[in-house]
């Protein structure tokens, strides 16, 4: 099932908070609407919140009334902007929207090219998960009891995911794995979405609460981590959704592969480690409701990161359509991106 749909100028998301007891569309009929689907999760993922800030880029120009090149151009930046800011840590989103804009400076018909190119990140998303899974299976011996966190199916790239989209292809190659998928508070990726995928696909999974990862793994019952990344800096270190730092810590003590899977697009060379990635601060209502329903004392403190910062010293390796990446990664990570 797709996660963003382009039809026509109209931008239909599949509204992922409601998951998985309700499918449900929300449709973006301008750039405005496609920001606040990503700022208010409708739909998330890097990868596919990249593709979805393209498309608005693309309905952006298609609605603008400019009669010259240069007030388009000053429409599509002012766009940009409002799509930027939707949500700040993932990288791909700022990626997505760069290329859009480079193609856009050096188009003569903007509002055909750039649909053209929104179409085109959206399919070179769906070959790159190819690859990632396929890079994956490196690291996935036969019966492995793998940990994963979030949720990095399709429904979070637009293709066939990164981290779950290794754990589908060794599903479907026969290797025999399990999978202990943390809920992940307190938007409960885990539990909504990738519990809901695993069983779709038939691959065995347990449900645990994100507290209940060290357990398992004292108990010798976990073969490795895989997890998603949002944004890897220069050194390796990367933000991905809360309680990934403390997986990785947690792997790190009882000797347990951990391995962040991405597209190379999610690495900001900019950021020569992790302490300088924004760390999107989000509602304390995510916190403090659920659905609407309060499960904490009213007028109560909140603090709520959306995302936390991994050291690359905790990762064995990175799984990226390159390849799988071993340490030192700041050289490895400039070659596959052949710097």
């Amino acid at each position: 099932m797709e996660p963003v749909i382009w039809r026509d100028g109209r931008v239909e998301l599949l509204d992922q908070r409601l998951l998985p007891q309700r499918v449900q569309w929300v449709h973006c009929r301008d750039y405005r609407e496609t920001a606040r689907g990503i700022r208010d999760m409708v739909v998330r993922g890097a990868p596919a919140i990249g593709v979805t800030a393209a498309y608005g880029l693309a309905q952006a120009v298609r609605a603008s009334r400019a009669s010259d090149r240069v007030s388009l151009l000053a429409d599509l930046h002012a766009a940009d902007a409002v799509l930027r800011a939707a949500r700040p840590t993932a990288v791909t989103l700022m990626w997505a929207l760069d290329r859009m804009l480079a193609v856009a400076q050096r188009s003569l018909d903007i509002v055909s090219e750039l649909e053209k190119e929104a179409l085109a990140i959206h399919q070179e998303t769906r070959e790159l998960d190819q690859r990632i899974a396929q890079a994956g299976l490196a690291v996935v011996p036969p019966g492995t009891r793998i940990l994963t966190h979030c949720h990095t199916g399709g429904l979070a790239t637009g293709g066939t995911g990164t981290a779950l989209g290794v754990i589908m292809a060794a599903h479907r190659s026969g290797y025999g794995i399990s999978v202990w998928v943390d809920e992940t508070r307190p938007y409960l990726q885990g539990s909504r979405i990738t519990a809901w995928e695993l069983q779709q696909a038939g691959v065995p999974a347990t449900l645990i609460c994100d507290n209940m990862a060290g357990y398992f793994m004292g108990r010798g019952e976990v073969d490795l981590v895989l997890v998603g990344t949002d944004r890897m800096a220069a050194n390796g270190d990367f933000a991905n959704k809360i309680g990934t730092y403390s997986l990785a810590v947690l792997a790190h003590a009882h000797r347990i592969p951990f391995y962040p899977a991405l597209p190379l697009s999610s690495i900001d060379l900019a950021m020569s480690d992790g302490r300088h990635i924004p760390i999107e601060q989000r509602s304390p209502q995510e916190v403090t409701h659920f659905r609407g329903m309060p499960v904490a004392p009213a007028g109560v403190q909140v603090a709520n990161p959306a995302f936390d910062m991994t050291p690359h010293s905790y990762v064995t390796g990175i799984i990226t359509e390159a390849g799988v990446l071993r340490p030192p990664f700041t050289r490895t990570i400039a070659q596959a991106l052949g710097k």
